[in-house]
């Protein structure tokens, strides 16, 4: 990797889903953003660390963002610098980050154009600081007709309940009375059905806690094992209140290693994710 001239990042998190922020409103600094840079950020050891990339960019300067009728994009890369349709942490962190720095006004809704169509954000009691509730949109079912993951190490297969939040997810239902740990390491990524999947899988396990409320683990693609996803969340969400036949508006509780996070399915098929934000530093780097 050689040395760029140095430019601005922000580290933040999501539920300890962990994002290098790159502002980058008119698109000068990064041009197209390569893998390479986004790799080298991402690392944990050699960089700065991070599941994956957030560049601030406005959505005339991206062609990817043009005709979503917001002014700011959300250019997402994952940790191995694949693109991604959504990120649902990161975009809460985006949006945080918007608010901080006097580019939205957080007394009102917020859209932010991404891969994966318009988020709407909004944060509590108009506050730049407290927790922000992203309109993630419709959910899309597919159902779990011939859908299966193995974890390769464990030599096990789980079938799977196939759901999209503008990125494709496989949630999986642990036996009553299993643990999490019980589906050992996710170092490597669990291996999944490739003509269902074309573009790779974010596969969740979850375990149930009590009503409206489970755990879940997350295999994410292009990051491994991470310690939340958003869009996971509300994928969790939507397959526990089909199998629930939940009342729409019933708010479920999903723990993740990294927190906790608020999930509600409205009755105009809205999913409604409301979570914390934190922006932990900001510098200068040249990876």
């Amino acid at each position: 990797m050689t040395t760029a001239a140095p430019y601005p990042f922000l580290k933040g998190h999501g539920t300890e889903n962990d994002f290098v922020v790159l502002p980058d409103p008119d698109g000068s600094v990064h041009g197209e953003l390569s893998a390479e840079r986004v790799r080298a950020l991402c690392d944990r050891r050699a960089g700065i660390g991070g599941d994956g990339v957030l560049r601030v960019i406005r959505v005339d300067a991206i062609e990817a963002g043009r005709g979503q009728g917001a002014e700011w994009f959300m250019d997402y890369r994952n940790h191995d610098g694949s693109l991604s349709e959504m990120c649902g942490n990161g975009v809460r962190v985006f949006g945080r980050y918007l608010a901080r720095e006097g580019l939205v006004d957080p007394t009102r809704p917020v859209p932010v154009a991404t891969r994966g169509g318009v988020k709407t954000l909004t944060f509590a009691g108009g506050a730049a600081d407290g927790k922000i509730t992203a309109d993630m949109g419709a959910p899309e079912v597919f159902g779990s007709s011939d859908v299966s993951v193995v974890v390769e190490g464990e030599k096990r297969t789980w079938p799977a309940v196939h759901i999209s939040m503008g990125n494709p997810h496989a949630v999986v239902f642990l036996d009553e009375g299993a643990s999490l740990a019980d589906v050992g390491p996710l170092h490597d990524a669990p291996l999944h059905d490739e003509g269902v999947y074309p573009d790779g899988v974010n596969v969740e396990f979850v375990v149930r806690r009590g009503p409206a409320h489970v755990a879940m683990r997350v295999h994410e693609r292009g990051a491994g094992e991470t310690r939340s996803c958003g869009t996971g969340a509300c994928a969790v969400m939507v397959a526990t209140a089909l199998a629930d036949d939940a009342g729409r508006g019933t708010p479920y509780r999903i723990d993740l290693p990294g927190g906790t996070l608020s999930v509600t399915w409205t009755d105009d098929d809205r999913i409604l994710m409301t979570g914390p934000a934190v922006l932990v530093a900001s510098g200068t780097t040249a990876l």
